[in-house]
């Protein structure tokens, strides 16, 4: 599982997730890619769902990149807890993505498998995405 080493501070506030990505949204490395093309958080067990279904579909051949990190802890107080006594511990790591930034790329593999690949992992994300050439801008 993805998830920081080590951060500043143990616990965040929540934030917003509006507006469009002003970085990352473009194809950097590969031919492919897999943008969002809406906002929210992206769990690191979904993260690693999707890159999992990307090289199995891919047969483990040409190259991925993963474009997203969770670095921000999500807390959560346990079930049938009384108000109070605090925040609650961290229970998972989110990459807060918004629409436009691209998630995964992959070089070294026919459109059609990229495209397949691609396909299979959006199951595996709570957001909505779009595939993406080289070329195609935002």
């Amino acid at each position: 599982m993805l998830m920081p080493r080590r951060t500043k501070y143990r616990k965040q506030f929540r934030g917003r997730r509006r507006g469009a990505a002003q970085t990352g949204n473009h194809v950097a490395f590969g031919e492919y890619g897999l943008q969002a093309r809406s906002n929210g958080w992206v769990d690191s067990r979904q993260i690693e769902a999707a890159r999992r279904s990307i090289t199995g579909t891919l047969r483990r051949g040409g190259k991925v990149w993963i474009r997203i990190f969770p670095d921000k802890p999500v807390s959560q107080k346990p079930v049938e807890t009384r108000m109070g006594k605090g925040k609650g511990a961290t229970d998972r790591w989110v990459a807060v993505v918004r629409r436009g930034r691209v998630m995964f790329e992959v070089a070294g593999v026919p459109e059609e498998a990229a495209r397949e690949a691609f396909r299979r992992a959006h199951h595996k994300l709570p957001v909505d995405t779009r595939v993406i050439t080289r070329e195609e801008a935002l």
